[in-house]
């Protein structure tokens, strides 16, 4: 499946991944594809105007989307799915609907426990129904509505925000919608719903806190930096996201007459890590949260919970297992988390990117734990400056070119500057030199042309 472009679906035979179905079929038989895909290793069904792989163009896909939703709530557990999607495929409109794979369920459709095998569903046997059961067994704690809970718990402004974000195929019903992504339930909030949409997340779940240190050095200490973020899911990711990208250090060198500029570690890796232990964290072991802290050498992202299902430390690259799936489908629909879950690979890839070694990941008692490898800090890193400081007082881009030159330099003339920005006025190298001066960071030495800066 992640090899085959989705457009390219309509075209492939039906297969252990890959289901075909008709827009005049019942949303329970429909359902029951759905349902076997997910009870096996997820993948997608295309629904035509035709009967099965026998392809022919629908004659109203928003119908047909319709459809799918309707079959996906019709399985027991309500199957969360992404929005399915209209491709056109040698000019025939087909809609393709993509079942995760991973997920912590097993799903039945009117009683019946079906799984994909080969290019058709299959009814389970006791055994294998005992050992699906076995592997995936989770109380489904986002899915539950705590006592006393009420609609009145949601925000109406992050529900209407999330449903734009969505847009045209979530339709005319948030609340529908919310019902469809497992937030709601007979019209009361899951667990889900209100870690996501709550008003006061702090008030019902106190331990769905994130809380952020900087420390100076390699260890802990006395002195440090604190954050605590206790809020809705994604606004939590978005403040604990900025908090990382303002506290971790950047720098520059100059090489010849061009800046450089590197990070303490690799934005994208730092976001997948984050964005990863909010999605798949054990909501349900209180009494802790999410634990980010940031060293000198070292980022270390702790999430309440061991791996889950049958996801190991030696298997964590290649397999797929959702704790969470309400969670990472909205969080998803957001763009704040891929859908597919290759986080580990992310992570990997970026680190490797920037020179840096791979990341180490360590089960603990109760919980998971991820450690990213940083840049080497100032004095270790040939030619390099930690800018964090000036970058904090408001210098901009050619002050810090500027302050760099001198380090490589010991000194600088406003020509030197000059050259390096060629498009910027005298005056307004003149300025930046003269402001760096103010601010007590450079001293000037002699007078008109023999006028050169050195640091103070």
């Amino acid at each position: 499946m992640e090899s085959s472009p989705i457009a390219a679906l309509p075209g492939q035979p039906p297969g252990p991944r890959l289901a075909f179905a008709g827009d005049r079929q019942r949303p329970d038989e429909i359902a029951e594809s759905l349902a076997a895909l997910a009870n096996a290793h997820g993948g997608a069904l295309v629904i035509s105007g035709g009967r099965g792989p026998q392809l022919a163009p629908l004659r109203d896909p928003a119908a047909a989307i319709e459809l799918a939703l309707s079959a996906a709530l019709a399985c027991t557990p309500p199957l969360i799915i992404p929005l399915p999607q209209v491709v056109v495929y040698h000019d025939m409109p087909v809609v393709i609907v993509e079942v995760p794979a991973g997920l912590p369920y097993v799903y039945s459709v009117n009683g019946r426990y079906l799984r994909r095998e080969g290019a058709s569903n299959q009814p389970l046997s006791p055994a294998a129904l005992h050992r699906l059961f076995s592997e995936r067994a989770d109380l489904g704690w986002e899915r539950q509505v705590p006592p006393g809970a009420t609609f009145t718990e949601l925000d109406p402004d992050l529900i209407a925000a999330y449903a734009r974000r969505v847009g045209p195929p979530a339709g005319d019903d948030p609340l529908a919608l919310l019902a469809r992504r497992g937030c709601l339930i007979d019209g009361a909030p899951t667990n889900a719903g209100l870690l996501l949409f709550g008003r006061d997340v702090a008030a019902r779940f106190p331990h769905a806190e994130i809380t952020l240190v900087r420390y100076r050095g390699r260890e802990p200490a006395d002195v440090f930096e604190r954050e605590d973020i206790c809020a809705p899911l994604p606004e939590a990711i978005r403040r604990a996201e900025r908090w990382l990208n303002e506290h971790m250090r950047k720098g520059s060198r100059m090489v010849g007459l061009e800046r450089e500029d590197w990070t303490q570690f690799p934005p994208g890796a730092v976001r997948e890590a984050l964005v990863n232990a909010v999605a798949h964290r054990d909501y349900a072991a209180r009494g802790e949260g999410i634990r980010i802290t940031l060293f000198s050498d070292r980022l270390e992202v702790y999430s309440p919970g061991r791996l889950p299902g049958h996801v190991t430390l030696d298997n964590i690259r290649a397999e797929r297992f959702s704790r969470n799936p309400a969670l990472v489908q909205v969080l998803a629909d957001l763009g704040l988390v891929e859908r597919l879950g290759y986080g580990i690979d992310r992570i990997l890839r970026q680190l490797a990117a920037a020179g840096l070694p791979p990341a180490t990941f360590r089960e603990t008692a109760a919980g998971f734990l991820v450690i990213l490898p940083g840049q080497p800090i100032a004095e270790e890193l040939p030619g390099g400056v930690d800018t964090t400081a000036w970058r904090r007082m408001g210098l901009n881009d050619r002050q810090i070119a500027a302050l760099l030159f001198v380090v490589e330099h010991q000194r600088i003339t406003n020509r030197d500057l000059q050259e390096m920005y060629p498009d910027v006025s005298a005056e307004t190298i003149r300025r930046d030199l003269s402001d760096l001066v103010s601010r007590g960071l450079l001293l000037k030495v002699g007078d008109k042309r023999a006028t050169y800066y050195i640091l103070k």
